[in-house]
């Protein structure tokens, strides 16, 4: 982690949109899936895991990624969707072990089937990908202690920047706030441990962000 002491600069808040961008890529079976998948953009695969998110969500909460739903809504296979939905990207080192493991999932179901499922025409898996939009909120941490104050006025956007997208830029693929704690010279290191124990795939963005925040709080008032 950067050893750098940066407890000087102030964290600056953004906010973002994920900007959704047809790639013209569709599939209307299993094999066809798989082999888009295998050389898809990988802005595509992390969207179908991770867009949903900053989505209005309508389809069963059980499936936590686009590919797992249509494997049930479209194709009716319970059984791969099962397997496919308990895909954690966060337990991988980037988007193309990802894509590896998600490849495996699909190739071994193939190899189970004795027909390969097909949807309906209407019901074809769409290959999406996106650009996010980075927006300046103007606000401010100047203290690691005001993140307890701050972080539960938050908006679901803000988080996914900082605690997800974050994962993409930073060094050592760590949440923003923590990129940000470790700059105190490791004062906040334990706040960094604590914050890294989140996983955030498996929950909504609000429900995330009050996971955050308990964390958080309960640190500083611990500290007091």
């Amino acid at each position: 982690m950067p050893k750098k002491d940066t407890s000087h600069l102030p964290f600056s808040i953004r906010d973002c949109a994920l900007s959704a961008v047809a790639t013209g890529e569709k599939a209307q079976n299993l094999r066809e899936l798989r082999d888009v998948i295998v050389d898809i953009e990988p802005g595509c695969i992390y969207y179908h895991f991770w867009g949903q998110l900053l989505r209005p969500r309508f389809d069963d909460p059980e499936y936590h990624n686009d590919f797992a739903s249509w494997a049930r809504h479209a194709l009716h296979d319970k059984v791969l969707a099962e397997k496919l939905a308990v895909l954690d990207p966060t337990e991988l080192p980037d988007i193309e072990m990802l894509r590896a493991e998600l490849i495996e999932v699909i190739e071994e179901r193939i190899d189970e089937l004795e027909h390969i499922p097909w949807c309906k025409q209407d019901q074809q898996f769409h290959f999406i990908t996106s650009q996010i939009v980075v927006f300046n909120t103007s606000r401010v941490m100047k203290k690691a202690e005001e993140m307890a104050s701050i972080i539960p006025s938050l908006t679901s956007s803000s988080i996914f920047y900082h605690f997800i997208e974050a994962r993409r830029r930073t060094f050592g693929n760590i949440d923003d706030f923590s990129s940000w704690l470790y700059g105190f010279n490791g004062k906040y290191s334990g706040l960094c441990d604590r914050l890294a124990t989140v996983d955030p795939f498996f929950s909504t963005l609000p429900e995330l962000r009050q996971q955050i925040a308990l964390l958080v709080e309960d640190y500083f008032k611990e500290k007091k």
